[in-house]
């Protein structure tokens, strides 16, 4: 407890990922980024609000959770250089010097409430986090099958510890249970009642291509990562199961129960059986090189489709799927979206890396 007992080896992989979820906070703290006015508020003055006059289990459930995998990713980077002491203190200040210059942002946007809770929230959430690690790098054994397991399977060097970290932000962008599987574009038409008889709609051959081109991208970025092709389809599963659970679970917490299933469609199915199928014969067949043209291939065409031909729009009424009317969750799908127009560029980042 006394000494770092995380290995250096992986310290960049944190960093990129504690750096990611810090911009998606940003950007979900601060969307639209409109508006911007002096409102007379005193930033003391708001921190110095009694608490239980804007307490609600849901707002502070949310920003706890919300700042948790923060503390986690800064708890990782920081203990490979720090004592368990050390690297719980810097995290909880890193936490709530970030949270703190959020609230203060959010005092010259009228369509934002700065909060002492929410403060306090994230706060402990980060605190949370890194206790976590804390705890966790006492179990040495663990530690060292999971390295071992991420050697055996995943090459080495900056570039991959980059690649992994756009594998985690491809799964935090799929977690949207109002987005298709696999898919880019939100649900049309969300005035549907349950029961309620409905025409039909047609099928849409170009989400079908979206989702394939989707699975396409993440598909060739693990080939780049992978020592051995042969393990892309368990490697494929794995990642797609963890998606759906986590996608489930989401729904069944946020979503009203007539529209729990409503992010699986049969577009996203087809581009995800031809998906696989593609893929299994490009692990058999193709070179590290062509591998990463084509991922590059993929990442441009992805990125043409859903940002010029797909309509992915997020309409206003969509809130009307969701159990809670709160703005968190209107800004938790612009959050989902920007980051599925993000991947495709740090991909192609990736790759040049690569080369």
């Amino acid at each position: 407890m006394n000494k770092p007992q995380l290995p250096v080896t992986r310290e960049r992989l944190r960093f990129y990922l504690a750096a990611g979820y810090a911009l998606f906070i940003l950007y979900g703290s601060l969307s639209p980024f409109t508006g911007w006015q002096d409102q007379g508020l005193n930033f003391l003055e708001v921190m110095s609000v009694p608490l239980h006059l804007q307490y609600t289990w849901f707002d502070f459930t949310i920003n706890l959770l919300a700042y948790l995998p923060l503390g986690l990713l800064l708890g990782l980077s920081f203990h490979t250089r720090l004592a368990a002491t050390w690297c719980v203190l810097l995290t909880l200040l890193c936490a709530m010097g970030f949270s703190a210059t959020m609230e203060y942002a959010q005092m010259y946007l009228p369509s934002r409430i700065s909060s002492n809770l929410d403060f306090v929230a994230n706060s402990l959430g980060a605190l949370t986090g890194t206790l976590l690690v804390v705890s966790m790098t006492t179990r040495t054994v663990l530690i060292a099958r999971l390295q071992a397991h991420r050697e055996y399977i995943f090459i080495a060097g900056n570039a991959a510890n980059f690649g992994l970290a756009l594998v985690a932000l491809w799964m935090f962008a799929q977690i949207n249970p109002l987005l298709p599987l696999l898919g880019h574009v939100f649900p049309r038409d969300v005035a549907h009642l349950p029961l309620a008889m409905t025409a039909p709609a047609p099928f849409q051959w170009l989400d079908s291509i979206a989702v394939l081109i989707n699975l396409q991208m993440l598909g060739l970025l693990l080939l780049s990562l992978l020592i051995q092709q042969r393990h892309l389809l368990i490697t494929l599963m794995l990642v797609l199961c963890a998606v759906v659970f986590a996608k489930f679970i989401t729904a069944a917490i946020l979503l009203k129960s007539w529209a729990l299933l409503l992010w699986i469609n049969s577009e996203a199915l087809l581009g995800i059986c031809a998906g696989i199928f593609f893929l299994m014969l490009i692990a058999k067949s193709w070179s590290r090189k062509n591998i990463l043209w084509g991922a590059a291939s993929a990442a441009l065409g992805y990125a043409l489709l859903t940002n010029w031909i797909l309509d992915s729009s997020t309409p206003f009424a969509i809130r009307r799927l969701y159990q809670f009317q709160y703005g968190h969750l209107f800004n938790y799908n612009q959050l989902s979206q920007a980051a599925t127009y993000i991947f495709p560029v740090l991909l192609l980042i990736y790759i040049w890396r690569s080369r």
